[in-house]
């Protein structure tokens, strides 16, 4: 019984070790670099979503490109308001 919960607790441990880096890690990357994105409707057709309201299409949002000011003809812009 007493090994039982000495593994439980190094488990929970090394669980909240790594929780506690990988969420901030993760956040700062979600914020800074890149996030996914759905795109639903036909606000973007035909380029994106082409198949109608029941499909839609996944993107990925790339941030630095936006804050260096690397937007060219053609790229797809995101607002968030």
């Amino acid at each position: 019984m007493a090994q039982s919960q000495g593994w439980v607790r190094r488990y929970a441990k090394a669980f909240c070790k790594g929780f506690f880096v990988a969420v901030p890690v993760a956040v700062t990357f979600l914020d800074r670099v890149a996030c996914v994105a759905r795109v639903e409707g036909a606000s973007m057709q035909p380029s994106l979503n082409p198949g109608g309201s029941q499909s839609s299409d996944v993107v990925l949002l790339n941030h630095w490109k936006v804050r260096n000011f690397e937007v060219q003809r053609g790229d797809i812009v995101s607002l968030v308001f």
